[in-house]
């Protein structure tokens, strides 16, 4: 097809080129027919450029222009020329030039667009993925996506920098225990055999070091099949790498200097340096939480020495049972209304919290409280010097396991600090969370799983008690945290096949299912495989957080839905029974519910 192409970008026109006969292509922003003169906004990738169609210029290109309608895609050569006293705009690159037009071309015609392009009005999310394609016309959305690109450009020249090589890993691989569902794939060729996409290049890029590789790296694609969140997508990216022959603090630097090397690069925010870092159990004990958001403080306190005479029956039933009793201050919780702190203990319910105690500071230093009658002088006294809480502050209580305790309160510091607007979206708070525990034990269905990931190394004196005292033992583990969220996921691994097998066997596998799941893996250890660690960075989350959006949809060229549902693709859909046949697998229906619903 021949046409006039461009000779510049619309957004690149200049005052530099005037006298100048140019040509832009692009589609129409907005078309304002004065009768005799039309002016037209014309749009690509790179801004807008505004085109005049003069009937004393040329009555054919007017002729033209006045068919031309919004979306529509054009060619437009014309004269560059300034634009006349009192008409530039300043909101435009180009507001001080236009194009007089010589030659106008319609490339494809429009039908009108089911929701504005020009403006960045909210449109419904389903009609925005159902036309994505549109969706991604909008200067807000290229705007995503071109910085999604320039990240990854900078994290490729960043670890090429450090030696790091690119290697591609298969994405039909086996099914394997990761802590998520995996998407099978039938075999054709084979009853009953199934490929598995994998929810991380894991097993490979141990096994890349076990090849000798040393420093691995790939932006890689992974799937998952769980529910659907703002912050997950069945399909993610993320920079995976791996290096052998080193410690957990190696993994820790290399992966900080990225971080602050692009947000530096691409963001104005500020960016804590160095990253605090924490043990699990500290953010636990401090925050409630493995994933703390350090933009703030509301750190949480333990009330055990102060109420250890305490008769107070929920506090003393509490710590007898081996549970335990915090608190967290609540900067100017004390203006609270009866139905404002009606709705701070439903949210502790909803944690797991069986009601809220809480203690209110008045402005003249008395206090307040439903509990307070329970407790005596020095122990109220003792709780407030405790939480450092001045005249005007609340002060909640939760007392139970500690495990309900952590949640609760953790809940209830994010809700504080969202009232009291304390987080900042300026300022990206990270943070290392480090030696998580190996084991996790599951009430439900009594059995130890593992409470990172599987493959992760045990501390050097927790080895010989894995199985004598698996609540007790802690990993090189790290997750990287920002703003609440996480961040970054790794660990140093088991390079040991010994070590690995008794994990696995802690894990309730049978040998024959060790054998069957991971031999491939355990055989390549007995081959000299290296000390080795990795993470994984998620991109998807850290495009989010520089781009202030809560849903990593927002910075996916082509994401699904919240239920996993591509509208635009009309994906996923029902297939031939040919290629059913083919696969050796049946799609078995659930029977049709009659008028009752039964």
């Amino acid at each position: 097809m021949a046409f006039a192409k461009r000779t510049v970008w619309c957004g690149e026109v200049s005052e530099e080129q005037i006298g100048q006969t140019v040509t832009v292509n692009g589609w129409v922003n907005r078309n304002r027919d004065q009768g005799g003169i039309a002016f037209i906004d014309l749009r690509d990738r790179t801004g807008i450029i505004q085109i005049v169609a003069d009937s004393s210029h040329s009555e054919d290109a007017l002729s033209i222009a006045e068919k031309l309608r919004s979306e529509f895609s054009v060619s437009v050569t014309g004269l560059v020329r300034q634009r006349p006293e009192g008409t530039e705009n300043p909101n435009l690159k180009t507001g001080n030039v236009e194009i007089l037009i010589n030659e106008v071309e319609i490339l494809n015609p429009a039908k009108t667009p089911p929701f504005p392009i020009t403006d960045e009005k909210d449109v419904d999310e389903t009609v925005r993925l159902r036309y994505r394609y549109l969706d991604l016309r909008r200067p807000k959305m290229y705007e995503k996506l071109r910085l999604r690109h320039e990240v990854i450009r900078i994290i490729r020249e960043f670890m090429y920098e450090r030696e790091f090589i690119e290697v591609e890993t298969p994405v039909l691989t086996k099914s394997s225990p990761e802590g998520a569902r995996d998407y099978l794939v039938p075999y054709r060729l084979g009853e009953g055999l199934f490929y598995a996409l994998p929810q991380a290049p894991q097993q490979f890029k141990q096994l890349l070091m076990v090849g000798g590789f040393e420093r691995y790296f790939q932006i890689a694609k992974c799937f998952r099949d769980e529910a659907q969140r703002a912050d997950r997508q069945p399909e993610f990216t993320q920079l995976d790498l791996e290096m052998s022959y080193v410690t957990q603090d190696d993994i820790l630097e290399l992966i900080e200097s990225l971080m602050i090397h692009v947000v530096h690069s691409v963001s104005t925010k500020t960016i804590t340096n160095p990253f605090t870092r924490l043990t699990y159990d500290e953010a636990i004990a401090r925050y409630g939480s493995d994933k703390p958001d350090l933009r703030y403080g509301l750190e949480l306190k333990d009330c055990a020495e102060v109420l250890k005479d305490t008769e107070f029956v929920v506090f003393r039933g509490a710590l007898d049972g081996g549970g335990q009793v915090k608190l967290i201050q609540y900067p100017g919780g004390a203006a609270l209304s009866r139905k404002e702190i009606d709705d701070l203990t439903a949210i502790a319910k909803e944690a797991g919290a069986k009601g809220l105690a809480y203690l209110i500071v008045n402005e003249d230093g008395s206090v307040k409280s439903p509990i307070a009658k329970f407790l005596t002088q020095p122990e109220i006294d003792g709780l407030l010097a405790l939480a450092e809480a001045k005249p005007g502050d609340l002060v909640a209580f939760s007392a139970d396991k500690p495990e309900v305790v952590a949640k609760v309160l953790d809940r209830l510091r994010r809700e504080i600090a969202s009232r009291n607007k304390l987080t900042d979206k300026e300022t990206l708070a990270f943070c290392w969370v480090t030696d998580f525990p190996v084991f996790e034990w599951d009430e439900e269905g009594k059995f130890w799983t593992f409470a990172h990931n599987p493959f992760a190394m045990p501390h050097e004196e927790d080895i010989d008690r894995l199985e004598s005292d698996p609540a007790a033992c802690r990993a090189y583990c790290y997750d990287l945290v920002c703003n609440g969220q996480e961040a970054a996921s790794g660990s140093i691994r088991i390079h040991k096949r010994d070590i690995q097998e008794r994990i696995f066997k802690m894990l309730g596998n049978t040998p024959e299912q060790i054998e069957a799941k991971f031999g491939h893996m355990l055989e390549a250890f007995d081959y000299g495989a290296p000390p080795h660690g990795g993470i994984a960075p998620g991109l998807d989350r850290l495009i989010t957080m520089l781009t202030d959006d809560e849903s990593i949809r927002e910075v996916i060229a082509f994401p699904k839905a919240g239920n996993g549902v591509d509208p635009m693709m009309n994906a996923p859909s029902t297939v031939e029974e040919k290629q059913i046949k083919e696969l050796h697998i049946q799609v078995v229906y659930p029977p049709k519910k009659d008028d009752k619903g039964k």
